[in-house]
């Protein structure tokens, strides 16, 4: 009885660990299917280039296997991120937001002024909405139904999780 007692407590107190190891996972998966996806693409303009039209059937293939698993890792990310808040919905939905300024989507990589990312945006408590934790400088921030992930030092949008509010 004392092993089973002992068994249960090991595997609770597991269990928050492994999911770090999941989402570093996740992400080294993104960025290895990215780098085959550019690979396959620098091939492919390699064959356009110096290739017979074998070489570029061949090469295109190749690109668009390696699209499809960039896309599918992509897809299988977002994914596993927004599987959490559907079950929660009334945690997130808190009345109706609107801040001073219009709607504008944004991407990573984008440039946004200080106004969109100002401190009565952030989120304070990303772990509350089951979002990764900001790291350094990068707050999560509302904007509108959309979560925007922030790096307040160069106002550069870094992830974005659309219709998070909703």
């Amino acid at each position: 009885m004392r092993n089973i007692i002992l068994a249960v407590l090991a595997a609770t107190v597991a269990v928050p660990t492994m999911a770090a190891p999941a989402a570093a996972q996740s992400m080294r998966e993104l960025r290895r299917d990215r780098a085959d996806f550019q690979d396959a693409r620098h091939e492919y303009r390699q064959a356009l280039r110096y290739g017979d039209r074998r070489d570029i059937r061949d090469e295109r293939r190749d690109l668009e296997r390696a699209r499809a698993d960039y896309r599918q890792t992509l897809h299988e990310r977002q994914w596993r991120r927004d599987a959490g808040h559907g079950a929660h919905r009334g945690t997130y939905a808190r009345g109706n937001w609107n801040a001073p300024f219009r709607y504008q989507a944004f991407r990573p990589g984008a440039a946004i002024g200080r106004p969109f990312y100002g401190q009565r945006y952030w989120v304070k408590d990303p772990g509350r909405y089951r979002l990764p934790p900001a790291r350094g400088y990068q707050r999560w921030v509302r904007h509108y139904d959309d979560v925007v992930l922030v790096d307040a030092r160069r106002g550069r949008v870094i992830d974005v999780v659309r219709n998070f509010y909703r």
